[in-house]
């Protein structure tokens, strides 16, 4: 069982979450509902928890592949449905920008193996929504 622990640090929203490691991640509302803009609203943990998954996966299935990663950045948007209660997200695209001496081939089909079959947040989310991916090679 995985647990993560939830305490009120300040203000209204401001809180912190602990993992069982005593990792932390400062979370907070959106200051149009009284936030203080001291950390991460859910839904950006959504689209964080998303890209952390994906980009281990990415940088495990690379290295056994013995391409040398120097660097990568991804970039996760969301598009949520405004008119509706709850807001979720319709619509995702998650950006792979790899850095290193990677073949492009296989820096592709790592990404489409993280998206399609590892990545176990991707599995859940793409249940309810829609998620594009992209890969490309940076010098």
């Amino acid at each position: 069982m995985t647990r993560v622990e939830i305490n009120r640090v300040s203000g209204a929203y401001h809180m912190k979450a602990t993992n069982e490691e005593g990792s932390t991640v400062d979370i907070d509302a959106a200051p149009s509902i009284g936030g203080t803009g001291k950390g991460m609203r859910p839904m950006q943990m959504l689209l964080s928890a998303l890209g952390g998954c994906s980009t281990i996966d990415v940088i495990s299935i690379l290295k056994k592949q013995k391409q040398e990663v120097i660097d990568i950045k991804t970039v996760i948007e969301g598009t949520r449905d405004a008119d509706a209660v709850p807001s979720v997200f319709t619509e995702m695209h998650v950006r792979f920008i790899i850095t290193g001496n990677v073949d492009k081939d296989k820096a592709d089909k790592a990404v489409a193996l993280s998206m399609e079959k590892y990545c176990s947040v991707a599995a859940m989310m793409n249940k309810r929504a829609n998620i594009s991916y992209s890969c490309e090679l940076s010098n």
